[in-house]
């Protein structure tokens, strides 16, 4: 993909010229404070697509006269605009006005919750953070983060929205929501980090629609107020649909997809027509930046969603694109469900002084989930897998009750074919997810599975991530993933939001290495321990040479290993999980940093 070039774009011949010609004449005519002073307006400028560069023009035209008086109600107090030099908006709303003032002035409102949560004291807030497992952490010399709010009445959020929750039987903040929404909802930059299935999604949804209700009204050939960033398609629809369903009381809020597999053409119509949030992939967003369907002008208020997966899948370069080239007041909202080195780097460089908000243990298998592993051959797998899900439907159908939803993880897009093919062979109702499957075929199997028209989802990693089905009972691992990172957001598909899942994975002796791991978070959560393991690029592929070295027989172990204060005794194929041989360089088992935190 051609890099983006949207800091210093190259006037075209036409509008774009005209820009900055009337620019340099206006420095040639003023004195020389005003020369100064528009200098700098040149320079803080920002990318103004080639379809909106008139009306740039105009408004660089007016720049050194004052701006009509507003004749409509008073505005809120702002803290900062949306672009260097923007003029205020007119207190009417009316298009033809504002059109020819150029981008509105953000609107930062100032946010306070309830009297009741104002009024709590220090001790009180430190009790409700831990009786919620929320640690939060600040910059140093930076104001105190706002206290948990545990209803969402005390969150004083908009009539409609409250409607709208309502509506959707949301009745009590998850512990993500509680701390993170009253952070966002104040304007500080976030850093949110929290299990799988703990409610990211409204975490950050709601306080975006609070915010953009807050802005002047989208105009046509605006750009968005607010653009949230993931990394599939998937998790782009699913993020859509939650924004949908907490602004559905609010006829002219409007939003936009923008993923690959999809009709440009009609994404480029919506953009186009002006809409207060955009739900994008990286690379698709990049396109239509590049062909001027929209622009960073007015986004004030950016979620990158599981960041630490974008890095991944190599969308880097596309973040930073965004990020660098956004107006200089913003608001950054980062949300990851693991926190590798290289996600605290992107928010050191893009984040201003955020709060960290961490629920229970990053990087840790979900603890409600109740996992089990079976040892078997290749060939023997889906005789073992079809007799597992024949069995359970058979219960399921004896009790009267509908067949457990069951997600099969598998490795490749062409074995998720056979395998669904011979579920259905045998009875079972049952669909492929891969990216080999048209943009329509993966949203249908994923519609059907989530009205349990389909029982069984076959899948390769497209849904290990993000994906949010309620109801999920059992994830079945055919094939095992290559790390522990994958592994326990495959398992993150079930046990979600509190209630009870159950994983099976079956594995042969290649698989030996994760399989170690995963011994030792199982065991280690039956002694009523918390394990987490290291994330990121740096980790897996230490991981991938650690599993190199045990296949090679350079990892030597003993049947007997300690966990804390308590011996632990394991089978003979699982006995190299807990001590391994000593690096005489580092003095410790060479694999015993590859799980921690």
């Amino acid at each position: 993909m051609a890099q983006l070039q949207i800091s210093q774009p190259i006037p075209s011949v036409g509008q774009g010229s005209n820009h900055t010609l009337g620019l340099q004449s206006l420095i040639r005519r003023s004195s020389p404070k005003k020369k100064a002073k528009l200098s700098q307006t040149k320079r803080d400028m920002p990318y103004i697509p080639p379809h909106l560069r008139s009306s740039a023009a105009s408004a660089a035209a007016s720049a050194s006269s004052p701006s009509p008086s507003s004749s409509g109600p008073p505005r809120r107090t702002t803290s900062g605009s949306g672009s260097a030099g923007a003029p205020q908006a007119n207190g009417t709303g009316r298009r033809g006005d504002t059109r020819s003032l150029g981008p509105p002035e953000t609107i930062w409102f100032s946010w306070q919750p309830s009297d009741r949560i104002l009024q709590l004291q220090q001790e009180q807030i430190a009790e409700m953070r831990a009786r919620l497992n929320v640690d939060v952490e600040i910059t140093a010399g930076t104001p105190p983060a706002p206290a948990p709010v545990e209803t969402f009445e005390d969150m004083c959020l908009e009539h409609s929205i409250m409607k709208d929750i309502a509506f959707h039987q949301y009745t009590t903040p998850t512990p993500i929501q509680a701390q993170a929404m009253p952070v966002a909802l104040s304007g500080r930059d976030l850093l949110g980090c929290a299990e799988t299935g703990s409610g990211k999604t409204a975490a950050f949804s709601i306080p975006m629609i609070q915010h953009c209700l807050a802005q002047p009204s989208i105009r046509h050939g605006d750009g968005p107020l607010a653009v949230v960033l993931a990394p599939t398609r998937e998790l782009a629809q699913q993020i859509e649909k939650e924004v949908k369903a907490f602004s559905r009381s609010l006829n002219s809020f409007r939003t936009a997809i923008v993923v690959g597999g999809t009709n440009i053409g009609e994404q480029r119509s919506e953009l186009r027509a002006g809409v207060e949030v955009v739900v994008a992939t990286p690379g698709r967003f990049i396109d239509h930046l590049q062909q001027g369907n929209s622009s960073l002008t007015r986004v004030s208020y950016v979620v990158l969603d599981e960041a630490d997966r974008m890095l991944d899948m190599g969308f880097e370069p596309q973040i930073r694109e965004v990020m660098k080239n956004l107006p200089k007041k913003h608001q950054t909202l980062l949300f990851s469900a693991t926190m590798p080195e290289e996600i605290e780097a992107l928010a050191q460089e893009y984040l201003s002084d955020p709060i960290r908000v961490k629920v229970g243990k990053v990087s840790s298998p979900t603890a409600n989930v109740s996992q089990s592993l079976n040892k078997v051959t290749d060939e023997e797998k889906v005789d073992h897998l079809l007799a597992l899900l024949v069995e359970e439907s058979s219960q399921a159908e004896r009790a009267g009750h509908p067949s457990p939803l069951t997600i099969v993880f598998v490795e490749r897009k062409t074995r998720c074919d056979e395998i669904s093919d011979a579920l259905v062979a045998q009875g079972l109702k049952a669909a492929a997810l891969h990216g080999g499957r048209s943009q329509s075929e993966r949203e249908s199997a994923l519609h059907d599975f989530r009205k349990g028209s389909i029982s069984i989802l076959v899948a390769t990693d497209v849904a290990s991530r993000g994906l949010d089905v309620s109801g999920v009972a059992h994830v079945v691992n055919l094939d095992l993933p290559k790390t522990m990172e994958d592994y326990v957001h495959r398992i993150g598909r079930t046990g979600r939001a509190g209630a009870m899942g159950r994983a099976t994975s079956f594995f042969t002796d290649r698989d030996g290495f994760l399989v170690a791991q995963i011994r030792k978070a199982i065991t280690e959560a039956e002694a009523g321990n918390t394990m987490a393991f290291a994330t990121g690029r740096a980790a897996r592929k230490k991981e991938r040479e650690q599993a190199a070295a045990f296949r090679e027989g350079r990892l030597t172990a003993t049947g007997v290993g300690v966990v804390g204060n308590a011996t632990v005794r394991v089978e003979d194929r699982y006995k190299h999980m807990l001590v391994s041989s000593v690096d005489p360089k580092k003095g410790a088992g060479a694999a015993d940093d590859a799980w921690d935190d």
